[in-house]
């Protein structure tokens, strides 16, 4: 079964950051190196990468909306806005024009992305997975959460993750993402199988009752 994206997302841009055309991203990539390496990049607008192109007008349409970019500086800030990082891009060299790409996703091909340590997974081989817990099913990964700080601006690096499950019983159902829990993972065909300490999934149990976030 193919990603549900032949896209992955490496950052997502916030805002200028300083008078020369640097911008401050959300990180979503764990090799931010690459951007050094790999300056070659695009720039699409919010959402690109979930969509999933299958050559129809449509998704056709909006893979001529990603446009090419070239990232020419990267750093990491510290303080408050440690974890995400400063992109400067060839031709951006203004305030005026950085703001221009605020809210852009920051991608690369889905085969472009680095090859991981043993024992790693990309996010985006993660989403649409179905999660079993010893047999049972407990629905679809719609998202992966990352523990950050109280105030949000730095992600919490010796945290587990937490898989966002759409439960086939309705609501959302979070699920540590944790080797002592993991008993496979095929990407191929998009199982997870866990053993969860009982009444976790039960206790982490969100009601699709409950008021939307905002």
């Amino acid at each position: 079964m193919e990603s549900a994206s032949q896209w992955i997302v490496l950052a997502r841009i916030l805002r200028p950051q300083g008078r020369k055309g640097e911008l401050l991203a959300d990180l979503f990539t764990d090799f931010p190196a690459r951007f050094g390496q790999h300056p070659r990049v695009w720039l699409a607008p919010p959402g690109f990468a979930e969509a999933a192109p299958d050559g129809s007008p449509n998704s056709v349409a909006q893979a001529a909306a990603a446009e090419p970019a070239e990232v020419v500086s990267h750093w990491l800030p510290l303080g408050r806005n440690a974890g995400r990082i400063v992109l400067g891009f060839a031709g951006v060299d203004s305030i005026e024009q950085a703001e221009r790409l605020a809210g852009k996703q920051v991608v690369v091909p889905l085969v472009e992305r680095l090859p991981l340590a043993p024992g790693s997974v990309y996010v985006s081989d993660l989403i649409g997975c179905t999660v079993y817990d010893r047999g049972l099913p407990l629905g679809l990964v719609e998202d992966v959460q990352f523990p950050t700080s109280p105030d949000g601006a730095r992600r919490l690096e010796e945290a587990v993750p937490l898989l966002s499950i759409a439960s086939q019983q309705g609501g959302e159902v979070l699920v540590p993402f944790a080797n002592a829990y993991l008993l496979s993972l095929d990407v191929a065909a998009k199982t997870i199988r866990m053993a969860l300490p009982e009444g976790l999934a039960e206790l982490n149990r969100s009601s699709s009752q409950s008021p939307e976030k905002e």
